[in-house]
């Protein structure tokens, strides 16, 4: 039996703009909630929003999981300097929030979250990671127009095939979970805005 949403932030703003009542957690997911809870003290509010329908809530997270956590010769920081620039170019305030602040905190450079939200090319990035995010930027504006020549590009600086398919893979889920979160108004959990500050 679902139970009353409880999609609400500690200030009692709600999570989304929709009222979805939660649904009965599979066992699952409670492990997966506790583990959040443990590695980071909360459970994200994106996992929150998906929680009225366990089946889409366990394919997002196992896609998610695999996108960002899964062995690829994309480090875990380009990963989400990836989510960083495609989320800037939709303007997802949630993304912008959540992965701005994994930035800081896995590149220890506080800046970095910010330029990367405001304007990654400020960033003086190294030349492979300027390539990544300008076929991401591309993939987000105009994905059509993408050319033999782009994944070249790419693989002058230094990617292999599989990392061109994990840098297309991670910029498209960010561009469906962009237009996800500002379709419900997903907001970002408090403690993101505190992060590696």
């Amino acid at each position: 039996m679902a139970k009353k949403s409880k999609k609400r932030l500690a200030r009692g703003e709600s999570v989304i703009a929709l009222d979805l009542p939660s649904a009965e957690p599979t066992p699952a997911i409670a492990a997966y909630f506790a583990k959040c809870r443990e590695k980071l003290g909360f459970v994200p509010n994106v996992l929150t929003a998906y929680a009225h329908d366990m089946a889409k809530l366990e394919a997002f997270a196992a896609f998610y999981n695999d996108l960002m956590l899964a062995p690829s010769g994309l480090s875990k920081l380009e990963r989400e300097m990836i989510a960083v620039a495609v989320s800037a170019d939709n303007r997802c305030f949630y993304c912008l929030t959540a992965h701005g602040a994994a930035v800081r905190q896995i590149s220890c450079i506080p800046q970095l979250g910010e330029l990367m939200a405001m304007n990654w090319r400020a960033a003086g990035l190294p030349p492979r990671q300027y390539a990544m995010l300008v076929f991401a930027e591309k993939i987000t504006r105009s994905s059509a127009q993408i050319e033999e020549r782009d994944r070249q590009a790419l693989r002058e600086a230094g990617f292999s095939d599989r990392e061109i398919w994990d840098i297309a893979a991670v910029a498209s889920f960010f561009n469906m979970s962009n237009r996800m979160a500002s379709a419900v108004d997903m907001r970002p959990n408090d403690e993101y805005h505190a992060q590696a500050r």
